[in-house]
């Protein structure tokens, strides 16, 4: 149990050999939520858009896949991530994806940048989950939209007694937070048997 525990939280902020094993296995494992919840949001071409805890870089290129001629930034806490994007996304580094290491928390965009921000299997573990919002909402375009895709929705799930500093959040309070934060449209999607995308627009 204590190695399982330690591998898995990397997920938190993924650091040497067990990171770089977690990353592997985050941009393998979260296709068939990402897949299914950047669906929903209806991508557009042209658009520029946020990967929150881009993890391994595998996000960023789904999101480039389905918006011709956009520009996709990621950003994340852990050094061994921004490395692992880097490579997964190497043809197209710093011309139409550019990563960065930083925190919800203080995102280093200007206001009103992006169309579309996404955070995968992330909000478990951001400080300060209604500042952070404020900061998506801040660097979101007016009609810009906020996806958050989640495969744990239960509190007492026993992923949170394994990772360490994971909290997790119901799709109904997460969709209370975003309206706190001044989101509209908000939207739950579900898909058996836990998986969650919850949608907000920047009014």
């Amino acid at each position: 149990m204590g190695l399982l525990k330690t591998f898995f939280t990397n997920c938190a902020c993924p650091q040497g050999r067990m990171g770089r094993a977690m990353l592997k296995f985050m941009n393998l494992c979260h296709a068939p939520l990402t897949n299914w919840g950047l669906k929903l949001v209806n991508i557009q071409d042209g658009w520029t858009m946020l990967d929150i805890g881009c993890g391994g870089g595998a996000t960023l290129q789904r999101l480039l896949k389905r918006s011709e001629g956009s520009t996709v930034y990621g950003i994340d806490i852990s050094e061994e991530s921004v490395a692992k994007a880097k490579k997964v996304n190497a043809e197209v580094l710093d011309k139409q994806v550019f990563i960065t290491q930083g925190s919800a928390e203080k995102l280093p965009y200007e206001d009103g940048k992006f169309d579309l921000v996404t955070a995968v299997e992330t909000v478990y573990f951001w400080p300060n989950l209604p500042d952070c919002l404020q900061e998506v909402r801040r660097v979101l375009k007016q009609g810009g939209k906020f996806a958050i895709l989640v495969e744990v929705i239960d509190g007492d799930s026993m992923w949170t007694n394994v990772v360490e500093g994971m909290t997790a959040y119901s799709p109904e309070k997460l969709k209370t937070l975003l309206d706190d934060a001044g989101f509209i449209q908000t939207e739950i999607h579900r898909m058996k048997p836990s998986n969650a995308t919850i949608i907000g627009v920047k009014a």
